[in-house]
């Protein structure tokens, strides 16, 4: 069994089913949904921040501290110097976005995905039920 305990796209119990597999989810709380969020956002910055597109963007880090519209603002302004940078634009990143989200969900149902056991399931199991 795999363990992840973290906030994923609405879609992933769906197409974790669909592989004959099965896992636990539960819907998260309000606080827990930001924390989670929050989370969420700087495993998404720690990997921009590992790419190999990115040089010199260490100031992402304190644009992070502060959780108001303006630095995410700032974010978004810095997300789309560095797509012009790679030879991108926001709207085609915008574009993926909105692919990602019609294919594995956004992040609204608050699913949180505990662990994934990876034996198959039988075609019973793949109904939509989550099991521990």
């Amino acid at each position: 069994m795999k363990r992840y305990n973290k906030l994923v796209r609405d879609r992933i119990p769906e197409l974790i089913k669909k592989s004959g597999k099965t896992c636990k989810t539960r819907r998260l709380s309000d606080d827990e949904y930001r924390d989670r969020l929050k989370e969420k956002l700087t495993e998404e910055v720690g990997e921009l921040l590992k790419s190999p597109c990115v040089e010199e963007i260490a100031d992402i880090i304190e644009l992070l501290k502060s959780p108001c519209v303006e630095e995410i603002a700032d974010i978004i302004e810095v997300l789309e110097a560095i797509s012009s940078n790679i030879g991108s634009s926001l709207p085609e990143v915008i574009e993926i976005k909105e692919k990602k989200r019609r294919e594995r969900g956004g992040f609204s149902k608050r699913i949180f995905l505990e662990h994934v056991n990876e034996i198959e399931s039988s075609a019973s199991d793949r109904s939509g039920e989550t099991r521990d």
